[in-house]
């Protein structure tokens, strides 16, 4: 199959597993679904093969390599969803700043934002399908090629997260100077956070218009905010991105999809984040199902939140947590997942056990 003979967005395969969707929805399941994070990643000998040599955002820039790369952990899992390959962030990109991946490094920012003057080099109004056409390119070329196996997820970064990439101009373990905006600049703070916003909306639409089955938002850097600045910087705008996306595929004639936020270390804002227009709240491993059960009361389906280290332990090991987290959790209104990303140096062996558990111990927990 060719990309030109696929390209457009419609006559898409039928889906022939749903479970993921229903969970989201909370609806009944024969098993509980799981997926990971980073699934598409480099503890696959072949995703380290298709990448050798080459550069991580021309990787993400050709909708052929992304497809590939989103399909290579569902020839070896039996997962219950598909996440596209990409970056968030593509969209710092979009707006006119140069993001390189720097081996052993992670992603760089040459230039980052250091003061509210450096905001007017920002593109004021990006012509989202022209900047980030290709993704939308990959979802579709993508959705074909999955061929209804499973759904496919689309994503993006959170306003907060990519700001603090944009000011930080890296990865940090403080976050001090994106902070330092919040409480110097908070008025610069807000109009970037809304200029973010504004793209990501349309940005999100996009994907689903491409093809997406559902959506899911990176929150990763919720853990450097306490909960007055989260309150004030990150969740107005989480609660914004997902009402408008809501409201623009109505608009648009498009079918609503599930979406999914997902806050790491967030926890202190679990009750505010279940009431914030998302069907799904991903958790990470700092937080126990129950709790997160008892505060969420039921609004959400909930995905989550096995360590990502507990699958260097032996299978039978890997087995047991799991069958605890499910126990923990219950089967319905659930996504099994990791807390966080695959890491590099995971052996593939222990991501199969991890699959096969949830789907042995949720069908055995739903008879």
């Amino acid at each position: 199959m060719t990309m030109s003979n696929h390209i457009l967005p419609k006559d898409f395969p039928e889906l022939k597993n749903d479970t993921f969707l229903r969970a989201a929805r909370g609806e009944e399941i024969e098993h509980v679904p799981v997926w990971c994070m980073r699934q598409a990643g480099r503890y696959l000998p072949e995703f380290r093969e298709s990448r050798a040599g080459k550069d991580f955002f021309e990787t993400c820039r050709s909708p052929e390599a992304c497809c590939e790369l989103t399909l290579q952990p569902l020839r070896r899992f039996p997962f219950d969803a598909a996440i596209i390959f990409s970056d968030i962030l593509v969209i710092p990109q979009a707006l006119g700043m140069d993001v390189q991946m720097v081996p052993g490094k992670g992603p760089t920012f040459p230039e980052p934002l250091k003061e509210p003057e450096d905001l007017q080099g920002l593109r004021s109004k990006v012509d989202v399908p022209a900047e980030l056409g290709y993704v939308f390119k990959a979802i579709t070329l993508t959705r074909h090629r999955l061929e209804g196996k499973v759904p496919l997820i689309g994503f993006s970064g959170a306003p907060w997260t990519l700001m603090a990439y944009m000011i930080e101009g890296g990865g940090s373990t403080t976050h001090s100077k994106a902070k330092r905006w919040l409480y110097r600049h908070p008025e610069a703070s807000h109009q970037l956070l809304k200029q973010l916003t504004d793209v990501i909306v349309e940005y999100l639409v996009g994907q689903v218009a491409a093809g997406a089955q559902a959506l899911q938002v990176f929150e990763s850097h919720a853990g450097c905010l306490g909960p007055v600045e989260f309150h004030e910087f990150a969740l107005p705008y989480l609660r914004d991105i997902s009402k408008r996306v809501k409201k623009c595929l109505k608009a648009s004639g498009l079918e609503e999809v599930p979406m999914i936020v997902f806050a790491k270390d967030g926890h202190y804002a679990l009750e505010a984040l279940s009431q914030s227009h998302y069907e799904v709240v991903g958790l990470d491993w700092t937080i126990e199902p129950q709790s997160a059960r008892a505060r969420t009361e039921g609004k959400v389906s909930l995905q989550g939140n096995m360590d990502p280290c507990a699958l260097y332990a032996p299978k039978e090991r890997i087995s047991e947590i799991v069958k605890k987290m499910l126990e923990g959790f219950g089967t319905r209104a659930y996504i099994a997942n990791l807390g966080h990303g695959l890491y590099p140096d995971m052996d593939p062996e222990s991501v199969g056990a991890f699959v096969e558990a949830v789907h042995t111990h949720s069908r055995q927990l739903l008879k």
